[in-house]
């Protein structure tokens, strides 16, 4: 007879799960959601991003993407110009001529993403209706999607979340039994996480978004969620809303992180206790060895996070509990609890906690505490480095496969490197 796996035994309160919450509400330093669609581009293979903005918008995406003036990507901007913003020209209608034009270019397209932005939010476009219209002539060869990429209210992952949030009304409904990861993770980081759960005997297990975006997952009461990313939340309640359950559990970066994270889904599909240990433990003894190589350098390094990404309290909770790093304060944008209730107690009840920002506050705080390195938005970087204070771009995390076993490492490696820049420039 064999022993199902006992449902792991995560803390639910101490660490920072009950601790006081330093909130602010000043001045913010983050990028906007454009930003996105630099990940989305590249997991989304049919699909199209078009950014309804101006130079500036078309700007930012082309200097964060680093793609070149004459590469043909998935995304572009159709530029606001000052008559439209003036009203001297019929915005709607120039936007169903760039379409046209965009899709007899790239007939391999099957999903158009209209993507707002903060000048088309100021004069009132309505991206939702001039979906809905082109949607009556491209169906069903192109579905055309909307959403807000304005960085006037969002931090810069939240992109991420509105685009997905976007697709979920058009998810078939389904009551079978399956395992949705949520969140877009590098094409390997898929493939990997396929081989751990086909070992495990945990299936179906599907990808939202997956690599096609045609390629809609079903949704319905038999789906549990697992997620890949703490910036998805109106995406997770949206699903929750067509009846999936979601699987808490911290997520899955580092060593104990994967682990904890595939024990969750484990539980759900009653896996053998053994059976999991035997797939599981060669795993985590090799992303020890790899973490092994940066721990000397990184334990008892002081750790400031500022609030850019949502990825600030599971980043914060693997480089303290596995490389020994001293948390001084971890910032989050939004305080989530549904996306982050397993990872507080599992932080140091020490630990200062803030949500939100006041940055000039909290430049001052940074500064008191002088921390060895500082994770933070570029444009807070050059100041801190001349106070110096080592610091890391947060974007980076977002742009690099940083999820599983195989990744600890070169997780470990993007806060050491920033230490061992600072040391060679010492001497």
């Amino acid at each position: 007879m064999s022993t199902a796996l006992p449902v792991v035994a995560l803390p639910t309160t101490g660490g920072c799960a009950d601790v006081p919450v330093l909130k602010e509400r000043g001045q913010r330093e983050v990028f906007c959601g454009l930003t996105g669609i630099v990940w989305l581009h590249r997991r989304l293979q049919d699909a199209f991003f078009l950014v309804v903005g101006s130079r500036t918008c078309a700007h930012l995406i082309q200097s964060a993407a680093g793609v070149m003036i004459f590469a043909e990507p998935r995304f572009g901007t159709a530029i606001l110009t000052d008559r439209d913003l003036a009203g001297m020209a019929d915005a709607n209608e120039e936007l169903d001529r760039v379409c046209t034009t965009l899709l007899e270019r790239r007939p391999e397209i099957s999903t158009l993403f209209l993507v707002g932005s903060c000048p088309s939010e100021v004069i009132k476009l309505d991206l939702a209706k001039a979906a809905e219209r082109l949607n009556a002539r491209l169906l069903p060869r192109v579905r055309v999607l909307n959403y807000s990429g304005s960085g006037i209210e969002t931090t810069f992952t939240q992109g991420e979340d509105n685009a997905l949030k976007a697709m979920v009304p058009y998810l078939p409904a389904s009551d079978e039994r399956q395992l949705l990861v949520v969140g877009c993770v590098a094409d390997v980081v898929e493939d990997q996480f396929r081989r751990y759960f086909e070992a495990l005997g945990i299936g179906p297990v599907r990808f939202f978004p997956a690599r096609r975006a045609a390629d809609l997952p079903p949704v319905g009461p038999g789906t549990r969620l697992l997620l890949a990313q703490p910036f998805n939340g109106e995406t997770v309640r949206a699903l929750q809303a067509r009846g999936a359950q979601l699987l808490p559990s911290p997520y899955p970066f580092g060593g104990e992180g994967t682990t904890q994270w595939l024990a969750a889904a484990a539980a759900a599909w009653n896996v053998n206790a053994e059976h999991f240990r035997q797939v599981t433990a060669p795993l985590q003894a090799r992303a020890e060895r790899g973490l092994s190589r940066y721990r000397e350098r990184l334990a008892g390094k002081r750790l400031f996070f500022m609030p850019d990404s949502q990825l600030e309290i599971p980043l914060a909770r693997f480089l303290h509990r596995e490389l020994g790093m001293q948390l001084t304060e971890v910032g989050t944008p939004y305080l989530d609890r549904t996306m982050v209730g397993a990872e507080l107690p599992l932080l140091p009840e020490t630990t200062v906690l803030s949500e939100g920002q006041d940055v000039e506050k909290q430049l001052d705080r940074v500064r008191a505490v002088h921390p060895d390195l500082v994770v933070c938005g570029l444009g807070l970087a050059n100041p801190l480095e001349r106070d110096g204070i080592a610091t890391k771009w947060s974007i980076e995390l977002v742009f690099t496969p940083i999820h599983g076993y195989d990744q600890a490492a070169d997780l470990a490696e993007i806060f050491a490197r920033p230490l061992e820049r600072r040391e060679r420039l010492a001497v």
